[in-house]
């Protein structure tokens, strides 16, 4: 192992990004105002504070605090043959362009998920006391949470060298008890952010002239870096992991625990150039290495291998893993599994090398090479390479062959650069005085001693932003899904006109021109919200959105649907979610966003909640007092055919249109 980490240096000036699909947050929760409430949230997006979506909405009512009338948008996952796809479209917007057309700037996309296991409504942390079991749902269990505040964190009050293990564990007792709050959200975990607060700054990092200081731990920990050199706190992300791809270290975020399966961040796609080269160190397939302490902390400070044992510690190799199969306990049984699941790489093999415990290991898929969207600077919109659509990327949803739900967060990282130097050439040899560019120089173009000043920002120079989505599932598949490949078709976008909006976007489905093959599925699902800014553009109850799906009785340049039961298009399907239902039940259900759920009461369909002899208020014209959110249906196809759609309540001529397309082809 050399003294220092060599690696390919991704570096990439001020470019904000916003995810539409899945409805990206940028931080926010639940906040009725035009900015966001708290930047530093649960992570670091560097983007401009009115964008983003806030978490949905299950019913007609705000959730307010409580997690349970809350709405994580849920996703079939993909099956365990290849041509088992469960699709997912992850959509964007950048802000100061990409592709390898646009010569003002370089960049790349990184897309990345972290996942564990979803568990019941039993594991979801509910309050503040400190029995073990609550300290670890506290500190570990992702979720959105229900107050904008952002996770508080005790450090240490010496430096870390020197701090007993009476002081680390009545600190860290402090971060569980008192500091990590049951309330607010969470992604990373506590220990994931105390490991970076530990672990040494990579050394040969370019940080041009900024000053990163030690404060009292005798080095610069990899909570700072050139772009956040103060080193400030955003939920307990690790901002050297978050600045700079791919990562030397293993993102696990603390030791493998069989009950919650939580997961590293993985590699989903790598859009840009050289692409397998980068991909040759996503930690999805390539083993990382970090120093582990024989103690109470086994964290350790060092990045290479000599540093590591001249602290005491050992040079452990960690591999990554999609899950472990805690129930196969023999190599055979392993092995078998993984004949039977070509979608997935399943080993035996220990998850880390200081260990003999072999377990069923199935690894993250392989991440996608895709080409950089082509976009132009100064502009959030449309990419060149996706025709009239927003930059996105085809998701396939991983298979998880434990047959276990999952709750996870995606997120898009958005890498740009200018060329004012070769980011790949550029290292620690080029700090301080031998910077390639200055903070706010002054060019002497005139060559008299009066020069003109530049707008530079050397901790921008080389900059990396992010969206995440909020949490959301991913569901074991159904047995009536096997040998079929999912489409999930979703709404974007909120109430509002573009103005009021942007940098966020009007309501749309996602696809909105959808091509399938009669043997597939697809998946109507969105969610929507109550916490909208009042006064907003909208039809309905103000600051409330509310979606359906009804068939047009025209083209899609038309605005009048059809009589649901008069609609040809619903002869044509079934529903894999809920079989006893007709093609007119799932209209019905579709049309009035899950407030009805069928034509009459059945054994899936509630009396209560069917058109005829329910007792309700009767369903408001424009869907108010239906939910905001809806799970809807998986629809299969008895034969070709099409369908145009609209949504009655939001599609409003020359104010917004949503409409869709859906054209089911023979095999």
């Amino acid at each position: 192992m050399q003294a220092f980490i060599t690696f390919t240096l991704i570096l990439f000036v001020h470019g904000d990004i916003f995810m539409t699909n899945p409805r990206g947050s940028n931080n926010r929760l639940n906040e009725k105002s035009n900015n966001r409430a708290n930047a530093n949230r649960l992570f670091d997006s560097q983007n401009n504070n009115k964008g983003g979506y806030n978490v949905g909405d299950r019913f007609a009512e705000e959730a307010g605090n409580d997690p349970a009338k809350q709405y994580q948008i849920q996703y079939y996952e993909s099956g365990p043959q290849l041509e088992e796809s469960s699709k997912l479209i992850i959509e964007w917007a950048n802000q100061h362009g990409c592709g390898s057309k646009n010569r003002k700037s370089k960049c790349n996309i990184v897309i990345q998920y972290m996942c564990m296991n979803n568990g019941t409504d039993a594991n979801y942390p509910k309050t503040q006391s400190g029995t073990v079991e609550e300290q670890k749902k506290r500190t570990d269990y992702m979720r959105d949470g229900v107050s904008t505040n952002t996770q508080d964190y005790t450090k240490p009050k010496k430096r870390l060298t020197k701090e007993t293990e009476a002081q680390y564990k009545q600190r860290m007792t402090e971060n569980r008890n008192k500091n990590v709050r049951f309330n607010y959200g969470l992604h990373e975990s506590l220990v994931w952010y105390d490991m970076c607060r530990y672990r040494e700054a990579n050394p040969r990092l370019f940080r041009a002239d900024q000053q990163l200081n030690i404060e009292n731990v005798g080095y610069v920990p990899s909570h700072k870096t050139r772009q956040n050199a103060n080193g400030n706190r955003r939920g307990f992300e690790c901002p050297e992991e978050r600045d700079y791809y791919p990562y030397w270290q293993p993102t696990l975020q603390g030791n493998y625990d069989k009950d919650s399966q939580r997961t590293a961040w993985l590699d989903a796609a790598y859009l840009g150039l050289g692409c397998n080269g980068i991909l040759k160190n996503s930690f999805n397939t390539k083993d990382k290495y970090r120093c582990v302490l024989n103690k109470y902390r086994d964290y350790g400070r060092s990045i290479t291998k000599d540093a590591c044992e001249l602290e005491g510690g050992n040079w452990v190799k960690f591999t990554s893993y999609l899950e472990v199969l805690d129930d196969i306990t023999n190599k055979d049984d392993c092995e078998a599994k993984n004949k039977a699941t070509p979608r997935n790489t399943i080993i035996w093999a220990p998850l880390r090398s200081d260990s003999t415990d072999s377990k069923c290991i199935v690894k993250a898929p392989r991440a996608a090479c895709g080409t950089i969207p082509f976009t132009r600077v100064n502009h959030l919109g449309n990419s060149f390479l996706h025709a009239n659509n927003a930059s996105r990327f085809e998701w396939d949803i991983p298979h998880f062959p434990s047959g276990s739900a999952k709750r996870c967060v995606v997120r898009v990282r958005y890498n740009i650069t200018t060329m004012d130097y070769d980011p790949s050439q550029t290292s620690s040899d080029q700090n301080g005085d031998n910077s390639p560019v200055t903070n706010n120089p002054t060019i002497d173009v005139f060559e008299n001693g009066n020069g003109l000043a530049l707008a530079i920002n050397t901790a921008q120079f080389g900059r990396t932003f992010q969206d995440r989505s909020h949490i959301f599932q991913i569901l074991p598949r159904l047995k009536s899904m096997s040998g079929k490949k999912i489409h999930n078709l979703n709404v974007r976008g909120q109430r509002g006109n573009l103005a009021q909006n942007f940098p966020s976007v009007e309501y749309d489905f996602v696809p909105d021109k959808l091509k399938v093959q009669q043997d597939d599925l697809v998946h109507i699902q969105w969610a929507g919200i109550n916490t909208n800014v009042a006064g907003r553009a909208g039809e309905g109850k103000d600051g409330t959105d509310r979606n359906n799906f009804v068939e047009l009785s025209g083209d899609p340049d038309t605005s009048y649907p059809y009589i649901l039961s008069k609609a040809p298009f619903w002869n044509n399907v079934v529903s894999l979610t809920d079989p006893s239902s007709s093609g007119h039940d799932i209209a019905i259900a579709l049309a009035s966003s899950g407030y009805f759920c069928g034509k009459a009461a059945s054994k899936t369909c509630p009396a209560g909640m069917s058109v005829d002899g329910n007792d309700r208020d009767a369903l408001q014209k424009q869907l108010d007092n239906a939910p905001a959110s809806y799970f809807g249906h998986v629809i299969a196809f008895k034969g070709p055919g099409q369908v145009y759609y609209m949504c009655t309540r939001n599609n409003n001529f020359t104010n917004r249109s949503q409409k869709g397309m859906i054209y089911i082809t023979s095999k």
